[in-house]
C-alpha cells in the first residue's frame, strides 16, 4: 500500500488523494490497531521483510497522526488536507488567469453540480475542490457497495471527474514548471 501511495503521489495527485482517503477508512475499519493492520493488510508473500517493515512503519505513522489530529472516527489527516489546500490554491490561480481557457471550461462544466452539492451539504467552509473530492469519494464508496447510482448523479460525477482530472493534469504541469500566471 505504501508503494502504491508513493507511485500515485508522483503520477496523479487526484488518484493519490482518493487512495489516501481510502487508507484512512481502512485504518478506521481496523480500529487503528497496528497489529491487526499488519496481520490483515501487509502480505508477507508479496513483499520482502524490509518492505514489510517499511509498510508497517508507514501505517504506524498514519495511525499516530490520526490519534494526534483527532481524526480517529472521521475527517482527514492534515497531510491530506494540505493536498486539498495546494490544489485549491492552484485552482484559484488557474481560474483567475486568462491563459488557460481549457481549464476554465472544464471548471464551468462542473460548477452547477458543485453549487448543487454545496447547497445539499450546507457546507460553506469547504472549497470547490474539496466538494469535488467528497463527491468522487462518495460515489466510489457507493460503487464498492454495489449501490445504485442515478443517471443525474452519474452525469454530475462525470463532469466533476473530468474537472478534477484536468486539475491534476495542470498540477503536473505546474510541478514541472510549465505554467506561467499573469
Amino acid at each position: 500500500m505504501f508503494k502504491i501511495a508513493k507511485k500515485l503521489k508522483q503520477k496523479n495527485i487526484a488518484e493519490y488523494l482518493i487512495y489516501m482517503w481510502q487508507i484512512e477508512d481502512m485504518i478506521r475499519a481496523y480500529s487503528l490497531d497496528i497489529d491487526l493492520i499488519e496481520k490483515e493488510l501487509i502480505n508477507p508473500s508479496v513483499v520482502s521483510l524490509e518492505e514489510q517493515e517499511e509498510e508497517k512503519q508507514w501505517y504506524k505513522e498514519l495511525v499516530e497522526m490520526m490519534y494526534s489530529e483527532g481524526v480517529k472516527e472521521k475527517g482527514h489527516l492534515q497531510i491530506n488536507q494540505n493536498t486539498i489546500i495546494i490544489l485549491t490554491d492552484l485552482h484559484n490561480e488557474l481560474i483567475s488567469c486568462t491563459k488557460y481557457p481549457f481549464y476554465n471550461t472544464s471548471y464551468y462544466k462542473a460548477l452547477p453540480f458543485i453549487v448543487e452539492l454545496r447547497a445539499i451539504n450546507k457546507d460553506e467552509k469547504k472549497s470547490d475542490i474539496e466538494i469535488c473530492f467528497d463527491a468522487l469519494y462518495g460515489v466510489m464508496l457507493l460503487r464498492l457497495q454495489k449501490k445504485e447510482i442515478t443517471p443525474d448523479t452519474e452525469k454530475a460525477v462525470n463532469a466533476i471527474s473530468g474537472f478534477i482530472a484536468t486539475l491534476a493534469h495542470y498540477f503536473e504541469k505546474d510541478k514541472a514548471g510549465e505554467l506561467k500566471f499573469d
